[in-house]
């Protein structure tokens, strides 16, 4: 019996958000244990907010191809923590050979990346194409876990949020929707910013709510550039406010969690929006929503429309259109618009195919 159990996250935080279902059932499984999530810096406070998690601890090292030189610290922080058993969500090999270093005895993960010798149970990947969440579950499933459902879910620090709100000048009491138009992966997955700024002006004039801009301080330039092409009407509401780089990812959780709604790409911040409750209007291009869609908060928190625009090469899983982005342009500002909730007991429609 696993005493103590850390588990390996993602290191992206779509991914991580999309680790949660098959994280609760971990917790489930082993109601006991002391249950230690280690992440990324980048990824770590999420699980911070995640019920049911005793700590978590930050990996000094770098994901990717520079795990291979900065291993050895990882190791030594996953050995401090003296555990019995590491279930290890990403596929790579850096990831099982930090864990065997650090003298874990129990190491479960799939037996991908030419590692399934360095596992003491090594689960063969899936043969067909899984949602992200049901393909974790696979291997927490193969090792006895039951799966419970595909819900992901986060505590969120509204008053903080409150605070970040009025600090802008804006009521958070007042409907407001949030768009993410920033994606890390790519350009292909965004949509584009005069899309964007149809879709706020629209807000701005039919329904008079706010617009709040969102995003990493890589996607600063985005967010300026659909805001710079929004006529401002100068009042206290019906306004754009660009947020991109104030906020981390706590304090996002909590704006995301207070918004009307949320227009999203498929990226981190889409299924953050999700987890904390958010309605999502989920824009996909280049990937594919079968894999990927925003998962619900719980049984009765609303589903994500995903608006999508049939084309013959999508999903590429391209990081880059080498044609003319027409996933992307096909989907219109008012198709997004018309899946906005007008009320806020009122549910967006689901998959929309303009």
């Amino acid at each position: 019996m696993a005493e103590r159990i850390v588990i390996v996250a993602p290191n992206w935080l779509g991914d991580a958000v999309m680790a949660l279902p098959a994280i609760a059932d971990v917790r489930r499984h082993y109601p006991d244990a002391h249950l230690t999530i280690a992440a990324r810096a980048a990824v770590a406070p999420l699980f911070m907010m995640v019920e049911g998690v005793d700590a978590v601890e930050t990996l000094p090292g770098r994901g990717g191809l520079a795990a291979l030189t900065s291993w050895t610290a990882d190791a030594t922080t996953l050995a401090s923590g003296s555990f019995d058993a590491a279930l290890l969500l990403p596929n790579s090999f850096a990831t099982a050979f930090t864990a065997r270093r650090a003298g874990i005895p129990e190491r479960w993960g799939f037996a991908t990346d030419w590692r399934g010798r360095m596992l003491t149970r090594a689960i063969e990947k899936p043969c067909h194409p899984l949602h992200q969440a049901a393909y974790y579950q696979a291997l927490t499933t193969a090792l006895g876990i039951n799966a419970g459902p595909l819900h992901a879910s986060v505590r969120t620090n509204r008053p903080r949020a409150r605070d970040l709100l009025h600090e802008i000048g804006l009521d958070p009491d007042e409907p407001f929707v949030v768009f993410a138009p920033g994606a890390a992966y790519g350009r292909a997955k965004q949509w584009l910013p005069e899309r964007f700024s149809e879709l706020a002006s629209l807000i701005l004039r039919e329904r008079g709510w706010s617009v709040v801009l969102v995003g990493s301080a890589a996607d600063r330039a985005a967010c300026e550039d659909i805001a710079a092409r929004v006529p401002q009407s100068g009042s206290r509401l019906n306004r754009v406010i660009d947020l991109s780089g104030k906020t981390d990812l706590a304090s996002l959780a909590g704006v995301l969690a207070l918004s009307h709604a949320v227009v999203s790409n498929d990226s981190g911040a889409m299924h953050l929006a999700g987890a904390a409750g958010a309605k999502v209007v989920a824009i996909f291009g280049a990937t594919s929503e079968a894999r990927t869609a925003p998962l619900p908060a719980g049984a009765e928190a609303p589903a994500a429309a995903v608006l999508t625009h049939p084309v013959f090469c999508r999903p590429c899983m391209l990081r880059e259109c080498p044609i003319d982005h027409r996933c992307m342009r096909g989907i219109r500002a008012d198709a997004a618009f018309a899946a906005l909730p007008i009320t806020n007991n009122q549910l967006p429609i689901t998959n929309v195919i303009t």
